[in-house]
């Protein structure tokens, strides 16, 4: 015992603040509304800080509160160091962060600087050729009637857009509202650090960093073939990308006690540890594990393979030092939807998921609702849908001649409003959400589905949540030993945390079968609530066993 403390003290050692803290993410709109307009606020937030205390929080996790015209919700920023009237004031946002403060919670903002709104100043003025802020953003020539190059958008559609006014395109890898920021003006990136200063010196503990691995352009020629996204291979990870990570951790990042996590669209883990390895990003968000349920692309689905995704993480978890792990966030349909079960093993499954995520190594992230085993909406028309990727996908999918049941089974099953409806507070009218009229429908489960029935029940799913976050925050094996897998079958997914000579083993079955795992130990804890464990996993049983 004496040898793992010591082990611990080590480890503690070389742990960084948000190594050993549990990140919980909020998208505003969504989360609390305070003022009774149906959108989710500042406010909303603070009244809720205490119960994330007591979750376990330790960081907090905000996507985008600046001003924006809601193209994409927030993700269109036309404002870098304001906040959106809908959320709330300046003066609210200080509030914010004092009181999470107050209650040892971090506040990290979302920076989102691949794209602007094309309502933000610089890009109205860059509309006139003759401007100083022209080559803040990507303009090119038409090839005669066409665009510049046959790149495609992440939204559907060319990423290009002409402009009648100024004569020219200009690019967007998302919605044509997102204008594609240039770097290689080195005053767009002269901005990007007067932002980062602006936050930080307001007290946010750091960012989440937008599709960074894409805000280089290397070229701007012809992408060679590929069914989606052509042009790809031209802004994916480029050097020119790590020089400006590289000169932001110089400059800004290395002077202020916080951390960046990127999102890091179709990054291995060799891109993963170039980004880690100099101190570019602290953490980067992987997606290989999302595909345990998708063919090729997320809007085409297939039947989950529980092999698939312990693979997946197996692979992340042994080739990269410090992983940020996630299951569901303001992207991804909700994890028990996908990887769990909506009906019997509901709670079980969500508990099960739950021990998946705390035991992984690394920072695990939570997204709002996820606590209390939230589901995908249930929806049945596009009307209902706010989601603008799902919108244009929707369209395209008829441009190609999918018949409607194909085009609404996709939107239904992938859509991005499924983790975007309101989070369910209690059983009363719009779940306690708001009492005016919701921004989206809340889903229709939230009867059954809600905070307030869960959080004096020991037994609950957010019962088990805080159960676990306090198990790892308490184990220095969880937050700082090594990962071992032991066994991935399509039912079984087992796996060791080891430090020193001790270990936990941690075994999850998948399936609504009860399977044979073979192994020994003393309960930790189990979504069954046992004391003791035979060899035998029940449905969608999770366990964690001391071994020694």
């Amino acid at each position: 015992m004496q040898q793992l403390e010591k082990a611990a003290k080590e480890a503690g050692k070389m742990l960084k603040w948000w190594q050993e803290r549990v990140v919980y993410q909020i998208w505003p709109r969504s989360f609390q509304d305070s003022n009774g307009d149906g959108i989710g606020d500042l406010q909303g937030i603070i009244a809720h800080l205490d119960e994330l205390k007591d979750l376990g929080v330790g960081i907090i996790w905000l996507s985008p509160v600046y001003p924006s015209p809601n193209a994409d919700y927030g993700y269109d920023i036309s404002d870098y160091t304001g906040i959106n009237p809908e959320f709330g004031t300046m003066e609210d946002m200080d509030q914010l962060i004092a009181e999470a403060a107050k209650r040892d919670i971090k506040i990290v903002m979302d920076l989102v600087i691949n794209h602007t709104s094309d309502q933000h100043p610089w890009f109205q003025s860059s509309r006139e050729k003759n401007s100083p802020y022209r080559d803040y953003y990507i303009w090119r020539p038409g090839r005669g009637k066409r665009p510049p190059n046959n790149w495609g958008s992440f939204f559907g559609g060319p990423a290009w857009e002409y402009d009648p006014h100024s004569g020219e395109y200009y690019l967007h890898l998302f919605a044509k509202n997102q204008p594609d920021l240039n770097y290689r003006n080195p005053k767009v990136l002269a901005e990007v650090k007067d932002i980062l200063r602006f936050w930080l010196n307001k007290g946010i503990a750091g960012f989440r960093c937008d599709v960074i691995n894409i805000i280089w352009k290397s070229s701007l020629e012809n992408g060679r073939w590929r069914p989606a996204l052509k042009g790809l291979e031209h802004y994916l990870s480029q050097e020119g990308c790590h020089r400006i990570l590289q000169e932001l951790r110089r400059e800004i990042f290395d002077h202020y006690d916080c951390f960046t996590v990127g999102e890091t669209v179709f990054v291995t883990t060799q891109m993963a540890r170039d980004f880690l390895g100099q101190g570019e990003l602290d953490m980067v968000f992987s997606f290989e594990h999302m595909g345990a349920d998708e063919l090729l692309i997320k809007w085409f689905k297939r039947r989950f393979s529980p092999k698939r995704l312990a693979r997946a993480l197996t692979k992340w978890q042994l080739e990269v030092p410090w992983n940020a792990n996630y299951l569901e966030n303001h992207d991804q349909p909700r994890s028990v939807s996908r990887f769990g079960h909506e009906g019997e093993f509901w709670e079980q499954s969500a508990k099960l998921l739950c021990v998946l995520l705390l035991t992984l190594k690394g920072t695990p992230f939570i997204y709002q609702g996820q606590e209390i085993g939230m589901t995908n909406f249930d929806y049945t028309s596009m009307e209902q849908i706010r989601d603008i990727e799902s919108h244009n996908v929707y369209q395209l999918a008829k441009r190609l001649g999918f018949p409607p049941g194909l085009r609404w089974k996709l939107i239904k099953a992938s859509s991005r409003d499924n983790a975007r409806t309101p989070v369910q507070w209690n059983g009363g009218p719009n779940a306690g959400f708001t009492t005016g009229k919701p921004w989206i429908d809340v889903n229709s489960n939230y009867t059954k589905i809600n905070m307030e029935s869960q959080l004096n029940d020991p037994n609950s799913i957010r019962s088990f949540y805080k159960k676990m976050i306090a198990l790892r925050r308490e184990s220095p094996m969880l937050k700082a030993g090594d990962f071992e897998p032991v066994a991935i079958e399509e039912s079984l997914f087992a796996f060791r945390r080891k430090l020193e000579r001790e270990s936990l083993l941690v075994l999850l079955n998948f399936t609504q079968a009860a399977v044979a795992a073979p192994y020994r130990g003393q309960v930790v804890i189990s979504n069954y609530d046992r004391t003791s464990y035979g060899g035998r996993l029940e449905p969608f049983e999770a366990v964690v066993l001391r071994e020694n």
